[in-house]
């Protein structure tokens, strides 16, 4: 093999690629990124077994060729080259040769036919939307899934449709997040579960992408293609939370408040929230007070009042300062709405005017 290529092209993909290698003990190749010259382009490839992706770029290519090389190590080579914008790539008895005008660096290679094959998902269940779209969905619900969970759909981003939608769900069930997105065609599929780690890398590989994606749906995978990547992943099997029916169809109170002051307040009482990441919320309609109490008896105790608009019962009700601040990342308008069903319900928290977004967090006991 040899090309010759932009230096910053390669690097962008080089990063992406490196996200997805694997360390595996067993598997030494999985730490490879596995390179393949012809006609004119270079596809990167990288999988860890769960998650894979091919990232092609434009490359003169003088020779055809393939070449699994270590992925930390030609990622960072080739970021370390910032003097130098041109580079030739060349392999010669297992070695890979990095050429520029003032370096040439040669790294050991891997053996490519122990590289896995990277499932290939065909486009009969397929259809396509905005990439941006599709990674606001998941990036706007995943921090609600669980983390190491000995129930895998818990620990996923579940993905259906609904009334020209598609629906992003994620719990722990502690709390939930969900998200619609509008799209143009309603795809041919009833549920999948992708593991929310997969859901991540699939935010880092298309983050700054503007281009339309085809999703591609098979019984175990979810292909992602945009025109010059194409990433799969392995979903769950196994039966998402039917959540609807926890939340709460009756409200007893209301609190509509800016969002920047409510975090702004969050970050006071987070300084004195106990070890359980406790903080209380008080609610009085009758004499328009709404408070965030927190206490720690090692450091002190602080209450703090939020301008609101409230309306219902008086409230006073405990929950997981994390698991409520979680969300104001996904709440796109400048107000925010919280809702209370009662004392041991769980709370909901919208955008004012955006019914796209619902977050629900369950109640920590009274103390």
């Amino acid at each position: 093999m040899k090309i010759e290529c932009i230096k910053d092209q390669l690097e962008e993909a080089l990063d992406k690629a490196d996200k997805i290698s694997s360390k595996n003990i067993t598997l030494p190749v999985l730490a490879g990124l596995y390179l393949d010259a012809r006609q004119n382009s270079l596809s990167i490839k990288a999988t860890n077994l769960d998650i894979g992706v091919s990232i092609t770029l434009p490359v003169k290519v003088i020779e055809p060729g393939v070449v699994v090389v270590p992925a930390h190590v030609i990622f960072s080579l080739i970021s370390s080259l910032t003097k130098d914008r041109n580079l030739t790539i060349s392999t010669k008895n297992q070695v890979l040769e990095v050429k520029t005008v003032t370096t040439k660096t040669n790294i050991n290679t891997l053996p490519s036919e122990d590289f896995p094959v990277i499932p290939e998902v065909g486009d009969d269940k397929s259809f396509s939307m905005p990439v941006r779209d599709f990674i606001f969905g998941i990036r706007s619900v995943s921090y609600a899934a669980a983390t190491g969970s000995i129930k895998p759909e818990l620990s996923s981003v579940s993905i259906t449709h609904e009334s020209g939608f598609l629906v992003f769900a994620a719990t722990d069930s502690f709390r939930l997040a969900e998200k619609k997105i509008a799209i143009r065609k309603v795809p041919n599929f009833k549920q999948i579960l992708i593991p929310s780690k997969n859901a991540m890398e699939m935010v880092k590989i298309f983050d700054r992408s503007e281009e339309e994606v085809t999703i591609s749906i098979a019984e175990s995978q979810i292909a992602l293609r945009s025109q010059n990547i194409y990433l799969t992943s392995r979903v769950i099997e196994g039966n998402f939370p039917d959540y609807k029916q926890i939340i709460p169809k009756e409200l007893t109170s209301k609190a509509v408040m800016l969002k920047q002051d409510l975090i702004n307040s969050l970050k006071t009482s987070l300084i004195f929230s106990d070890t359980f990441n406790q903080l209380t919320l008080r609610l009085s309609p009758k004499t328009k007070s709404f408070e965030i109490a927190s206490s720690n008896p090692t450091i002190g105790e602080s209450v703090h009042s939020v301008e609101s608009v409230l309306e219902g019962d008086d409230l006073s009700i405990n929950v997981n300062h994390r698991y409520f601040t979680d969300c104001f990342q996904s709440v796109t308008t400048d107000s925010v709405a919280l809702s209370f069903g009662g004392q041991a319900k769980p709370i909901i928290v919208q955008g004012v005017g955006d019914t796209s977004f619902l977050y629900l967090v369950m109640p920590m006991n009274q103390s």
